[in-house]
């Protein structure tokens, strides 16, 4: 015959496990609040206005408010992208400083100035940004709609980037960008940047020296290795969420109560 006490110390190890599945369920409760970070709607949607802004706006407005616009996106990336230690505060004040400074540079004329705003946007601005958004994309266990947003908004930052830097090689040289003397401005930059990005070489706009040839090239490949890399992984490891369970029903044993219970009760 069994005796009372094995069967209590078995009831309560029965006991001590469902108080561990309630546990564990705790860290995953709708009464806590979602980690900070790894949004990425807001900085798509201010990276595409920054698009056609710079597209379909006044060419002087759009050069000069443009370096504003990219500080907007970094502090944004920063937001969403949280990094370690007061790293944060330390970027947003140096570009907030440093947007100010080039800014003003560039409003004396001197194409030295405009070169210095051009270099602060590629290479402090919108390279930092795409760092902290790719770093943070990559580091989320799961893929969700916010990994692919963020993906989407490091690869119009890589365009823009680009652009900038097809600007200050225009700035920084002696001789036009543009071969056949076309135009050389903040859309027609940027169109160029894009239409190489995503390989579509419509012709109308070449690189005439071979530096510009050279940075387009490698434009080019950055944009298929980011595309077919980065973001295709993406989307295809992307995975609808399931439907959430009703409130109140976990994945609970129907034996809440321990075994033997109900004999005890009959």
């Amino acid at each position: 015959m069994p005796t009372g006490p094995p069967r209590a110390d078995h009831a309560q190890g029965h006991d001590a496990s469902v108080l561990a599945r309630l546990a564990g369920l705790g860290g995953l409760g709708r009464t806590g609040s979602p980690p900070g970070g790894g949004r990425y709607g807001l900085l798509l949607a201010v990276l595409v206005g920054t698009y056609l802004f710079s597209a379909f706006g006044a060419r002087q407005a759009a050069t000069e408010v443009q370096v504003f616009l990219f500080a907007l996106v970094l502090l944004i990336a920063l937001r969403t992208s949280p990094l370690p230690g007061r790293w944060p505060v330390i970027i947003g004040v140096i570009t907030v400083i440093g947007s100010l400074v080039t800014f003003f540079t560039s409003l004396t004329g001197a194409r030295t100035g405009t070169a210095a705003e051009d270099l602060w946007k590629t290479l402090l601005l919108l390279l930092m940004t795409v760092i902290v958004v790719v770093r943070r994309v990559l580091a989320k266990p799961t893929v969700t709609i916010q990994s692919i947003y963020g993906a989407l908004s490091a690869y119009l930052i890589v365009g823009l980037m680009f652009a900038s830097g097809y600007a200050a090689i225009e700035h920084l040289g002696e001789s036009v960008f543009f071969a056949n003397n076309q135009q050389a401005n903040t859309q027609t930059f940027q169109y160029f940047s894009f239409t190489t990005l995503t390989t579509l070489g419509y012709g109308d706009f070449t690189a005439a020296q071979s530096g510009g040839r050279a940075v387009a090239v490698l434009e080019a490949l950055t944009g298929q290795v980011f595309l077919a890399t980065l973001v295709a992984r993406l989307v295809a490891a992307y995975r609808t969420p399931g439907p959430p369970e009703p409130a109140g029903r976990g994945r609970l044993p129907e034996d809440v109560d321990g075994p033997g219970d109900d004999e005890d009760r009959d």
